[in-house]
């Protein structure tokens, strides 16, 4: 690898009001003054992109930035990425790639400036590969040193203190094709126990984000021996989620469709067998190459999951976009709701808290919890409370029907489409219803 410096692809530099800065970017209310947000502040990461499978490397001076960096490895959203974090800054890396390749995406962090941080990256250059792309995180503010970095090849430069969404950003801005769609946003019903009708309400908001939203829709039924959404829905397909998760290496687009059933034009079906011919015992990421197919070719994946826990269930559920739990006003439901939420609270940290909904409220002569002291430990309100109203669930059950098709102008179904409305973010929702190289040779192209 030649010494003398390359040429490189000139990169229009930002102007100053651009920068990233600690005053651009406040994450809570304060920062901590060596790099990154305070640990208990909520990062919202609703529209961050989930990052393909790419090898990062980061080298860290200050616990601050390795703390944001380890927080972010930890998220959903990059489960697919490798990342290896490491101490000691741009001098550790140098030494580090005397013997080793170098991944995708290097990471350092740097309290340097100006001459002092352009030659240490110099002599990091002489060992680093060609392809690698390669990010500054610094501690000072200066347009022109940014401009410097980003015309000699650098893929960006950030100022500490950072935040997981810039991270991330940066990440999926070197390694996502802009163009592409983005994936679907995955939603996971299940009950907080059974019985609770989580199944009732999952195929109902998936009819109403295809019929309301004209937005295509998958729903998946999970529930391999049991699942009821082929009977909902009046269908009887030949083959199905069964068919999928057997044949995980098979899966593609065109195999995926070939198993679907279709019950509108913009609601697609991927039924359960309903028999007992099967064992149905699968490892924790045996869902994970069909799940990944079906967010590349649609835009809303509502998944059908059975109340129970098991290394599947809870990978699915950890890597959804949305989950949303059902439960009844009772005793066992609140503990259940509430172990359900303090658990994927910890599992997703990332993410907004489970979506509550409450079902099967006033039943006559049933005692209840009500509904404000039901939500009180669990932190959460129900987005959707919904009567107990056998004659319409029955009738619509019976009918292969859903709840607006049975009766459009019941309060029941504008719950769910405000359910839907809350889950896609399609619109400001009403009030419910009553009663219910750093230099080229580190890097040739930047996407």
């Amino acid at each position: 690898m030649s010494d003398a410096e390359p040429q490189v692809q000139q990169t229009e530099p930002l102007p100053a009001d651009q920068v990233h800065s600690a005053a651009q970017h406040e994450i809570g209310n304060e920062q901590s003054a060596d790099g990154a947000a305070p640990t208990n502040s909520f990062e919202d990461l609703t529209d961050v992109r989930a990052i393909p499978r790419v090898s990062i490397q980061a080298f860290c001076e200050s616990d601050a930035v390795s703390s944001v960096i380890e927080r972010a490895s930890g998220d959903r959203r990059m489960a697919k990425a490798h990342v290896r974090l490491e101490s000691g800054g741009i001098p550790a890396a140098t030494a580090y790639y005397q013997t080793a390749t170098t991944p995708n995406l290097i990471i350092l962090e740097s309290h340097l400036t100006g001459d002092e941080l352009i030659g240490q990256l110099q002599g990091l250059a002489q060992v680093c590969d060609e392809g690698s792309n390669v990010l500054i995180i610094g501690h000072e503010n200066d347009v022109q040193l940014y401009r410097n970095l980003i015309s000699r090849g650098v893929a960006e430069y950030l100022v500490a203190p950072i935040s997981m969404v810039e991270l991330m950003n940066v990440i999926n801005e070197l390694f996502v094709n802009p163009d592409s769609e983005p994936l679907g946003n995955t939603m996971a019903f299940v009950g907080a126990k059974g019985g609770v009708g989580s199944s009732t309400i999952a195929h109902n908001v998936a009819f109403s984000i295809s019929d309301r939203f004209q937005s295509d829709v998958l729903l998946v039924d999970m529930d391999l021996p049991f699942g009821t959404a082929n009977i909902d829905f009046d269908q009887d397909p030949e083959r199905g989620v069964a068919d999928a998760v057997f044949s995980a290496d098979r899966v593609d687009d065109t195999y995926l469709d070939r198993l679907m059933a279709k019950c509108t034009d913009h609601l697609s079906l991927l039924a359960a067998p309903s028999t007992l011919d099967n064992e149905y015992d699968f490892g924790p990421d045996d869902f994970r190459q069909v799940l990944d197919v079906a967010q590349r070719g649609t835009p809303n994946v509502v998944l059908d999951i059975p109340h129970l826990w098991t290394g599947w269930a809870k990978t699915v559920l950890t890597g959804a976009d949305k989950v949303i739990i059902t439960a009844t006003p009772d005793l066992a439901s609140l503990r259940n709701a509430k172990n359900l939420i303090d658990t994927l609270s910890e599992l997703r940290p990332n993410d907004q808290k489970p979506t509550l909904v409450l079902n099967q409220v006033d039943v006559p002569k049933r005692p209840e919890i009500s509904v404000a002291d039901f939500a009180d430990p669990l932190g959460i309100d129900p987005e959707i409370v919904i009567p107990f109203d056998p004659a319409l669930f029955g009738m619509a059950a019976n009918n292969g029907q859903m709840i607006v098709e049975a009766d459009p102008k019941s309060e029941i179904a504008a719950s769910f489409d405000i359910l839907a409305q809350v889950l896609t973010g399609r619109r400001e929702i009403q009030e419910q219803p009553k009663a219910t190289s750093f230099f080229s040779m580190f890097r040739r192209n930047k996407k």
